[in-house]
């Protein structure tokens, strides 16, 4: 059964990820449709209503096989989601594959001249005009009115299929096919929540303060886009320990390939397949994809030579080598990342280290006196940032959960609501009345963003493990963590559940424990 399944779907999600690839590198209305008819004719394979039927009988009695039992259930999961009707399944993907193609194509104006996401970014670390930072903030806002009466459209279909399958709703059918507990996950997010309110507070106070000297207003007076990013997803970068200048006129990719050498994991096949520079009409984002499983692996960035970029290549080549090092004995279903929040612990892991003063030195080529400088002033810089990104995903889970158990509310209002509350932003008077709909995830990638706060915690987990088996809390130049990761981590692709792989690595379940020491503690201390 499993060997003839594979044999249909195998080649039919090789060419729709081919067909995904060439949407996003290029944005063509044409490539979209055919992505849109190649995903479309992949999830009408997975209707089949006799495989599933076979499936569901398969995986309610365990053969005691675990290879073959684990790729019964990936099957399963696979097929359940897909038993619609043609038309809801074409409709999903059609609105999805719209969205997307939106995303991708559209450039806000600032006094009428279009800008990228890099240009927006760029004014928000540079710029110390409020009202140029603000013209900024008010373009990454802009796609909101493009998206989001068709985004509550999509909702609305997910949760219509989500139904028909005998969900609750879509969240809810996501978070269970993904092998995650809705109490388990919200049990974490609250425990997070405790331990950093009053941490985020303080920092937050302080941040505001030093941000109202930078622009010359009062601290009441700080809004959005006083901040790194349109989201209050990132730490504003202090003069203090500014890191741009150290990539300013460097290579992003040759600095990446030099430190994935020194762990012992080669990329250079890997970005000779990427797509890294911007253009127009190109996904302004970044991803890495596996196209076959049989080594087709390729990262999409967009990169400036600044920190930013440093950090987002690390991290997608974080996800790439996991997809590289995964045992290709494995049988072809299982030759994957455990879970989307395994893969996101190691992009993490690594694209934390350009604010490591050892990393900087081995690596970005930083004088070592001068990295030791900064040791001090980078930690307590990553403890901001964890804070600041702890808070944001809460926004991210508590918006999306609620907007699929409403989506006819006033999202917006939701929306604002959440950012005053957990992320402590005033909101300014003048809304669009769509900002909820400008974070491409939502329409996009849909009840994935808890997968990063997990994967942060799961970091932090293995970071201390593999510390104290290797002897350092050095990474670049220790090939010691990357045998640690390929052995332990990666080789057994989807062999085990994702909670089940962290305690086979480690000897220890998941705790955030290690994230909350090396992060929020701290920060009190």
């Amino acid at each position: 059964l499993v060997a003839s399944i594979v044999a249909t779907i195998k080649p039919k999600m090789t060419e729709a990820n081919k067909a995904y690839w060439r949407l996003a590198t290029s944005g063509k209305p044409e490539e979209a449709r055919v992505a849109a008819d190649l995903e479309t004719e992949l999830r009408l394979l997975m209707s089949d209503r006799d495989t599933f039927a076979k499936l569901k009988a398969a995986a309610a009695n365990p053969t005691g096989d675990t290879l073959l039992d684990r790729q019964l259930v990936s099957l399963y999961h696979g097929y359940l989601e897909n038993q619609l009707d043609k038309d809801e399944i074409a409709a999903m993907v059609a609105k999805a594959n719209e969205l997307e193609q939106i995303f991708s194509n559209f450039r806000g104006t600032i006094d009428g001249e279009p800008v990228s996401e890099n240009d927006v970014r760029e004014v928000l670390v540079k710029s110390t005009d409020s009202e140029v930072r603000r013209k900024a903030w008010q373009a990454s806002k802009q796609i909101g009115a493009e998206v989001s009466q068709k985004l509550i459209e999509l909702v609305k279909l997910r949760n219509s299929a989500a139904r028909h399958l005998g969900f609750r709703n879509f969240y809810a059918m996501q978070l269970e096919l993904s092998e995650i507990k809705h109490e388990d996950m919200f049990t974490l997010l609250d425990e997070l929540k405790r331990l950093t309110d009053e941490p985020f507070a303080r920092m937050k106070a302080q941040l505001d303060a030093e941000q109202a000297r930078r622009f010359g207003i009062a601290p009441e007076a700080v809004r959005p886009w006083h901040y790194a990013d349109p989201f209050f997803q990132e730490v504003p970068t202090s003069e203090s320990v500014a890191i741009d200048p150290f990539f300013a006129d460097k290579s992003i990719a040759d600095l990446s390939v030099r430190f994935y050498d020194t762990v012992g994991m080669d990329v250079r096949d890997i970005i000779a397949r990427s797509d890294l520079y911007e253009r127009a009409g190109k996904n302004q984002h970044a991803f890495c994809t596996d196209i076959d499983r049989e080594g087709d692996i390729r990262v999409l960035c967009n990169i400036h030579p600044d920190g930013y970029w440093m950090a987002t290549m690390l991290h997608e080549l974080g996800h790439a080598v996991y997809d590289k090092y995964v045992d290709r004995e494995l049988p072809w279903l299982l030759r994957q990342p455990a879970h989307i929040n395994s893969t996101e612990a190691i992009a993490m892991y690594f694209g934390r280290l350009t604010r490591d003063a050892h990393w900087l030195t081995a690596i970005a080529g930083v004088e070592a006196s001068q990295a030791k400088r900064l040791a001090g002033a980078l930690q307590a810089e990553q403890s901001r940032a964890m804070l600041i990104f702890v808070r944001w995903v809460l926004v991210m889970v508590n918006f999306e959960s609620r907007l699929y158990d409403n989506p006819d509310q006033d999202l917006n209002q939701l929306w604002w609501s959440l950012v005053q509350e957990l992320q402590l932003i005033t909101p300014p008077p003048e809304l669009s009345g769509h900002e909820w709909a400008t974070k491409i995830h939502i329409a996009t990638v849909p009840v994935y963003y808890h997968n990063y706060l997990i994967g942060e915690v799961t970091a932090s987990h293995l970071q201390a493990h593999i510390a104290r088996e290797t002897g350092t809390e050095a990474v670049a130049g220790n090939e010691a963590v990357g045998r640690w990761l390929r052995e332990r981590f990666f080789k057994s692709g989807a062999l085990y559940k994702w909670n089940q792989l962290v305690e086979h690595a480690t000897g220890e379940s998941l705790t955030p424990r290690y994230f909350v020491a090396q992060f929020v503690t701290q920060d009190q201390a």
